[in-house]
């Protein structure tokens, strides 16, 4: 690990041109600014090529917690060590088009109590009188207490919210419409944790998605959802109309699983330590959006996805038929798509890091696995389990400035050039 991590950075750097790209989509009769950024080298003939020969694009996304921002290491790694041009998408409503620097302002919590809350459209923006804050007691031994934004019935903050899946989606599609043109490039998808079932559905929707990089990412929605159930967790029955606000818990949450896999129980006897470090580490991450509402696609929530699409149909006015079809296509963001007109998921390599608290490799060879088996056609899926690391992939360790991620794209790029993803 640590002497490939070394030759990768050793690598001689690219000159990069980056840019961001804002562009605005119109989904349920709602426009919806997105935001992305696209990095290179600058001298196009340096565009490393896959063994399928066309130029390689890689579109990352990052999990709950962040934006761009916090793909923007990776993204740079990716574009100047490895000649690849890189994409980092933003959900919907995280990008902060406010200010130039991108960095939202303040704690998620203000002291009024009110919460952050998506910017969806430039100029935009949910008042504290569209929503309800609720404390939340019933995930508490995974999350502690969470601080929910329970949109009232009648706001935008609502109807934003029931037709965000699918703006999420068209987000994706168009952002690789827009940098990956299909008869140059192939595109390799990775989505960070909660970003990996988005990039999941989007591998079947967008024709020249040639394979899935799957650091520390979750698969479809209720393949996710079996990991969990697997794992002992209780079912999710989170709503369509809530915004879950994030705070130091959710850094907490990680870092006791983690320090428990370095240290053993001993992690306990610093605990003061411990959360000095986590409250050091949310005063360095707040300024990223920390809110969620992606739970409905990536935990399988088939009620709430429902009734997301029926509160869609109902504003939109659509007939019993064309509701039908919007629930079912709302529902069917969570698995693969079937039949003879489907394109087939493509190759996934998955990777998991050492000291990871969902990621085992008892789950995926009990969980994950028999259900990508099940798929028609299945593809090539296969697991590697780097010998450090943790859920967030880059962060530095002794002897490893930028974590596992050198060594992870060092396997991305053998399995590239190597044919694993043109392999049947």
């Amino acid at each position: 690990m640590v002497r490939v991590s070394g030759e990768v950075l050793d690598r001689p750097a690219a000159e990069l041109h980056q840019v961001e790209d804002i562009f605005t989509i119109e989904v349920a009769e709602l426009d919806w600014d997105i935001g992305a950024v696209l990095y290179e080298p600058t001298d196009p003939s340096q565009i490393a090529r896959g063994a399928d020969g066309k130029r390689v694009g890689i579109f990352l996304l990052h999990g709950g917690a962040g934006d761009f921002k916090t793909m923007e290491s990776r993204a740079r790694l990716l574009a100047s060590r490895f000649g690849y041009r890189v994409v980092t998408g933003t959900f919907p409503g995280r990008f902060y088009f406010d200010d130039p620097s991108r960095d939202w302002p303040g704690d998620t919590i203000k002291p009024d109590g009110a919460v952050r809350t998506p910017i969806w459209k430039r100029g935009e923006h949910i008042t504290a009188d569209q929503y309800e804050v609720v404390i939340d007691e019933s995930m508490r031994a995974r999350y502690g207490r969470r601080t929910v934004a329970k949109a009232k019935p009648g706001t935008l903050f609502r109807d934003r919210l029931a037709a965000s899946p699918l703006a999420m989606e068209a987000a994706c599609r168009t952002a690789m419409e827009r940098h990956f043109p299909p008869d140059e490039y192939s595109i390799y998808v990775h989505g960070h944790s909660t970003g990996g079932p988005l990039q999941f559905m989007m591998s079947q929707r967008v024709p020249n998605i040639a394979g899935v990089l799957a650091i520390e990412n979750s698969a479809f929605g209720y393949i996710n959802e079996a990991k969990h159930q697997w794992a002992g967790s209780p079912e999710r029955t989170d709503r369509f109309d809530e915004l879950y606000i994030r705070t130091w818990r959710d850094i907490a949450r990680y870092a006791g699983a983690e320090a428990l896999g370095r240290d053993g129980s001993d992690a306990l006897k610093r605990l003061p330590w411990l959360m000095e470090d986590v409250l050091d580490a949310w005063n360095l991450e707040r300024d990223r959006p920390q809110f969620k509402c992606e739970y409905l696609v990536t935990w399988n929530i088939t009620a709430a996805l429902a009734a997301a699409a029926g509160d869609t149909a109902r504003r939109l006015n659509l007939d019993e038929t064309a509701t039908d079809r919007l629930v079912a296509e709302y529902l069917g963001m969570t698995r693969e798509l079937a039949g003879v007109d489907a394109k087939p998921v493509p190759n996934v390599l998955f990777g998991i890091s050492a000291n990871s608290r969902d990621h085992s490799p008892e789950v995926y060879e009990e969980a994950i696995l028999p259900l990508f088996a099940e798929m028609q056609p299945a593809p090539l899926v296969t697991v590697t389990r780097f010998g450090a690391g943790m859920h967030g992939y880059a962060t530095p360790e002794p002897d490893l400035p930028m974590g596992i991620a050198p060594a992870v794209f060092a396997s991305w790029e053998d399995a590239i050039r190597g044919g694993y993803f043109t392999a049947g």
